[in-house]
């Protein structure tokens, strides 16, 4: 299984790509295809069908499509930039993040 730097529920900037610059948290990692769903970024149009048995409307919907790893950086909760990201152990052995700018913990 691969590992991201960046998880669940991080705040992400866009880096490269047609909504470079925008920011967003992360609302799921897609492992397999190296991809990451982040809110309200690289929103695309489809068309719909309505669905009765779970009573869904059909018509033009907008909704967020997977962008790739590559393209995103983590932002710093602390110095609010976008950052490397690090890992050290703590002194009770666990495993954690760290800004490479600001060294504060994720």
């Amino acid at each position: 299984m691969k590992q991201f730097r960046i998880h669940k529920d991080d705040k992400v900037m866009v880096i490269a790509g047609k909504d470079e610059g925008k920011i967003g948290k992360v609302l799921k990692v897609l492992r397999k295809s190296d991809r990451i769903l982040v809110e309200k970024v690289n929103v695309v149009k489809r068309n719909v069908r309505p669905n009765p048995y779970k009573r869904e409307a059909g018509g033009i919907v907008e909704k967020e499509m997977p962008i790739h790893v590559s393209n995103l950086m983590v932002v710093c909760p602390h110095c609010a930039k976008p950052t490397r990201v690090g890992y050290r152990a703590t002194e009770d052995g666990k495993k954690v993040r760290f800004c490479k700018k600001c060294n504060e913990t994720l």
